[in-house]
């Protein structure tokens, strides 16, 4: 299942490798390339992209996060259209969940995890859909399957943080405003792409040559704000809401000191 979720349909066979700076350079030069047909016919180059991006992708056992990102973004522009419905934006959401973690299942810890990112920004939009009293059996549904897919990230962190091992200290090859506009387009800033942060932490991120490792710790933090938002769409109690504050608290300093999450 998991190739079939990330392997091109028609693909050629691959090209030879490139390495170093050459390849750096090809990332960057290609995203640039992808950017100026945002504003074009983007279709009749999206194949081509796709294609240059998964051979960059499996070209390396521990391929960069540009380019992880941007298959997964064309991946997922090509097998979803976007909905005002909650419930099919959740689905597709699940399925990019899958589709990233295919295609990281060989990175680090702290790539793994910022690869999210992504997934984060779309199931909070899904969630800005919802009604404030989930009157429907649809909302409630989808509100049980928005929390159940939090659960499942967060259970997915848990699992990159005990693997052991430190983040390699790699940086983004690309401006992190490019990534953003690939994924969201020109109109969403990082603001708007990192909503559950401070203004400052977007600064930060959006620095030239972010660490991946800050980025992770970035996508935990939103992750858990996320399900906390969830918590109280659904009626827990305040006092509830506090002892799991309280115990993410301590989890993630014990279990997640790889990461930058109070820089």
């Amino acid at each position: 299942m998991a190739l079939d979720l990330i392997h091109p349909p028609d693909s050629p066979n691959p090209k030879i490798p490139l390495i170093g700076e050459r390849y750096n350079l090809k990332i960057s030069q290609s995203i640039k390339l992808l950017l100026l047909t945002e504003n074009g016919n983007e279709n009749t180059k999206l194949v081509q992209f796709l294609q240059e991006f998964y051979e960059l992708m499996q070209s390396r056992l521990d391929p960069p996060l540009e380019s992880i990102w941007v298959y997964a973004a064309l991946t997922f522009r090509t097998r979803h259209d976007p909905k005002d419905d909650p419930l099919d934006r959740i689905s597709a959401v699940k399925h990019l969940f899958q589709l990233i973690l295919s295609c990281s299942s060989s990175c680090d810890s702290s790539k793994s995890i910022a690869l999210l990112a992504p997934v984060v920004y779309e199931l909070y939009k899904a969630v800005e859909l919802f009604g404030k009293e989930l009157s429907s059996k649809r909302e409630k549904k989808a509100m049980r399957e928005a929390k159940s897919l939090v659960e499942a990230v967060l259970g997915y962190i848990s699992v990159c943080s005990s693997k052991g091992g430190e983040s390699d200290g790699s940086n983004l090859v690309a401006h992190f405003s490019e990534l953003v506009r690939i994924w969201a387009g020109s109109d969403v800033g990082l603001e708007s792409f990192l909503p559950l942060v401070s203004c400052e932490v977007c600064g930060r991120v959006g620095e030239e040559g972010c660490d991946v490792g800050y980025l992770a710790g970035v996508v935990v933090v939103e992750v858990f704000l996320l399900k906390m938002r969830l918590n109280i769409g659904s009626g827990i109690s305040r006092e509830d809401l506090e002892n799991e504050l309280k115990g993410w608290a301590v989890g993630s300093i014990t279990g997640f000191d790889d990461f930058y999450f109070f820089g």
